[in-house]
């Protein structure tokens, strides 16, 4: 048996010492070698001590290990205690002795200082042993992973590998110890181990399985370097979505891939995809996913339809918004429920709008720029609801071709304030009207075209370009008002009203409450809005932010190729075709939904969209209005007391101005430019003998009162002051009249409300001047 090196060290310097210990206490007996001997034997007694009082095991190692320091201080005293040598040249005896039993101890005493190396325990097999008879395959992974340092502290239970795809494999692994979980496998010391790349590799959870362990301590490997190769250069469907659409950072993250329908009849492909239940609705980016399927979404070829968990995606080879969808009588024709087709949308669904609602009758609400198919989505509502057999009324603020081809279909056509409000004023009084005629029954109901025994018919009246018509400065607050009751009331006796026009906010004039109520009884279409006016229409619409969908582009013709060619060549781009008529949102729930409205050809004559007669209101109805004064031909100037009553003719004052410019002209005046010009002119008028007198009926205190609004609020309207005073419109436009004789507002402009002259800083002013000339008769 070899003899350990540290053994045959101390064993060399026993030996050496032994020379020393005999011959330094006979050279010199108080050398310092002597105390270091005798220190080192009291410390060898110290170290007896010690041993024996321990309870620790191996107290006798420890008292053979301090003996030879306890020996070589006893020879020491004895060499130096004896002369010379010493008889039989004992000190050598003696050092001789010591180094002998030295070198036979120390092997004894090993074991005091260093003790053996204790094997641990082999640890405790799980019940998958490594080798319990693998197969050849499983044995030479486990060959390659044990030469890669076993990975992550593991070991390879079982080895598959994949059929037809020669370098992927699965691995079900396990730790090397018993009840440790794997905590540091990761893809890149598994692919470092394969030498593939960290994509390949995908590391899964065990589930614990009957007759197999599972949990932390378990793992299942795929390295796949074949199929992802393969995946990449030819994907199935299933695969393609996930890489591309459902990742995390994909335009539908966490979707999954459904079906694929191809329609070749209307040339659309349709992907179905899907969320798990616990991810809420799909979240989609639109423009990510338009990359992702090759297009752009300004090109209108992509649409998306979410169904609670399930997406469904319209691929469409051109734009269905591009396409032109001819109008048909069966189409327009509404069906049991009131509905009947207004376009199409933007994944091919038929859009639908109603005649009436489940709250009785519809209003409309068409809100679309000049060139933006308003006209044309007028006509296809009309035609719905004369097919419906209803009593349909068009007034407009200005005319055109296309609405006159419409008003020979309807009961009532006119143009202008004035008919639009004589229209509302009818609508009005057949409210009370209907509210006492009787049913079949005897009974007097609100409208609902369920029951039997209606009295009369639905009657829709439209309202083109209403807000120009409201903000007219005659009759612009009652068309207004008028407007505002019958959004609120008609629905009930199955009056209803369509208004049509370029905006509906509030700034522009048109009120809340009429919006509201347009809103909430009506399926509104909003056609070709400007992108930056999108999120404010959609909000005044009360569309949530969310739900505001982006603006729709500005053509949607694929744009020509070669752009770079003709750049280089110096030629210009090809004009751009807008074709974006008639594309617009419908809005039946919260969500707005793109369409493309039906297309009538009014050159092609649009005849054969209505029914052969035009349905009009009852013959009661009709003598109840004529006995208001509402039913005859609404395009006469106004009638006499038509707008208040009128001053009698032997109270008028013949010199008085007259409206629309009859009886005496009134006096010119120059427009003032100044606080001062405007002193002047009001001291130099209110004392001229050449001014007119106003008429009996025109007091001061009215005067001055009508002066008041008019300067205060900037506005010369001959309805505001008959509203305002609460005076007949003759007398509201003689108190214009006398105005215009002091120089305060300008003349009679048709329905125009007419100019103030009074200067901006010079309103305080004036209006004292002007009480201070009143005065006198004011006292009076």
């Amino acid at each position: 048996m070899p003899v350990p090196r540290s053994v045959a060290l101390e064993r060399t310097l026993y030996t050496l010492a032994t020379p020393v210990l005999a011959a330094a206490p006979n050279l010199t007996p108080d050398s310092p070698v002597n105390a270091v001997v005798q220190l080192a034997g009291a410390a060898g007694i110290g170290g007896w001590v010690l041993a024996c009082n321990s309870d620790e095991p191996g107290a006798g190692r420890k008292i053979l290990r301090w003996s030879p320091l306890v020996a070589a201080a006893a020879v020491d005293v004895v060499a130096k205690h004896t002369i010379g040598v010493g008889p039989w040249c004992m000190d050598l005896l003696l050092a001789a002795g010591w180094a002998a039993a030295g070198c036979m101890v120390l092997p004894f005493s090993r074991g005091a200082r260093r003790p053996a190396p204790q094997r641990r325990p082999a640890p405790e097999s799980s019940p998958a042993l490594p080798n319990d008879g693998a197969d050849l395959f499983t044995r030479q992974v486990r060959q390659l992973w044990e030469n890669r340092g076993q990975p992550g502290r593991t070991v390879v239970i079982k080895a598959t590998p994949h059929p037809g795809m020669r370098h992927d494999l699965s691995l079900l692994l396990r730790a090397d110890e018993a009840g440790r979980p794997i905590s540091g496998l990761t893809q890149e010391n598994v692919a470092a181990a394969f030498g593939v790349d960290v994509t390949d590799v995908h590391i899964e959870a065990v589930v614990r399985q009957p007759g197999r362990e599972g949990g932390p301590g378990w793992k299942e490997v795929h390295v796949t370097p074949d199929a992802n190769e393969r995946r990449h250069e030819a994907p199935t469907e299933d695969e393609w979505w996930a890489d591309r659409m459902g990742a995390d950072n994909g335009p539908v993250p966490g979707s999954v891939f459904t079906d694929k329908i191809r329609d070749n009849e209307r040339k659309v492909t349709h992907y179905i995809a899907q969320v798990p239940d616990d991810m809420g609705e799909p979240r989609v980016n639109l423009h990510a996913l338009a990359a992702s399927l090759k297009t752009k979404y300004d090109e209108g070829r992509m649409f998306v339809t979410i169904d609670g968990s399930e997406v469904l995606v319209s691929l469409w080879d051109t734009s269905p918004l591009g396409q032109v969808f001819p109008a048909t009588r069966e189409l327009l024709t509404p069906d049991e429920d009131g509905r009947w087709v207004t376009g199409y949308l933007g994944n091919g669904q038929p859009a639908r709008n109603r005649v009436y609602t489940d709250r009785g009758a519809a209003h409309g609400l068409f809100v679309a720029p000049s060139g933006g198919g308003k006209t044309q989505l007028m006509a296809l509502h009309v035609a719905a609801d004369a097919l419906f057999r209803a009593v349909v009324m068009l007034a407009t603020e200005a005319p055109d071709e296309k609405t006159a081809a419409l008003g020979k279909h309807t009961a009532r056509y006119g143009v202008g304030a004035l008919y639009m409000l004589r229209l509302l004023r009818v609508l009005d009084a057949l409210m009370e009207i209907r509210g006492e005629m009787a049913w079949d029954d005897g009974k007097v109901h609100d409208w609902d075209p369920t029951l039997p025994g209606c009295p009369y018919r639905t009657v829709s009246a439209y309202l083109d370009e209403f807000l120009s018509a409201a903000r007219d400065g005659l009759y612009g607050e009652e068309i207004m008002d008028l407007a505002e009751r019958v959004s609120v009331k008609g629905r009930k006796y199955a009056v209803g009203i369509k208004v049509a026009g370029q905006s509906i906010y509030v700034q522009d004039g048109f009120t809340q409450l009429l919006c509201e109520n347009l809103r909430d009884n009506c399926i509104p279409v909003v056609l070709k809005v400007a992108p930056k006016k999108v999120g404010d229409m959609f909000k005044a619409l009360g569309i949530p932010s969310e739900d505001i969908p982006d603006p729709l582009p500005r053509s949607f013709s694929p744009a020509e190729k070669g752009r770079i060619e003709r750049v280089m060549r110096g030629e210009p781009e090809p004009p751009t075709s807008s074709n974006t008529g008639g594309a617009g949102w419908i809005i039946e729930a919260k969500h707005p939904d793109v369409l493309r409205t039906l297309y009538m050809d009014f050159k092609a004559g649009i005849d054969g969209f209505f029914p052969d007669t035009i349905a009009t209101l009852t013959d009661h109805e009709i003598r109840e209005l004529e006995a208001r004064g509402l039913w005859f031909d609404w395009n006469e100037p106004p009638r006499p007391g038509e707008f208040g009553p009128e001053p009698d003719d032997e109270d008028e004052d013949e010199e008085a101005p007259k409206k629309g410019g009859g009886g005496k002209a009134a006096i010119h005046r120059d427009k003032v430019a100044s606080p001062r010009q405007a002193l002047e002119a009001i001291k130099n008028l209110t004392g001229s003998i050449d001014a007119p007198e106003p008429p009996e009926a025109v007091t001061p205190d009215l005067l001055l009162m009508a002066a008041e609004l008019v300067i205060s609020t900037r506005f010369g309207s001959q309805s505001m002051l008959q509203r305002k005073l609460r005076v007949g419109f003759a007398l509201a436009g003689a108190l214009m009249d006398a105005l215009e004789t002091r120089g305060l507002v300008g003349k009679a402009d048709g329905s125009r409300a007419r100019e103030v002259l009074v200067p901006t800083g010079a309103e305080e002013d004036v209006l004292r001047e002007l009480r201070a000339d009143l005065e006198p008769a004011l006292q009076d």
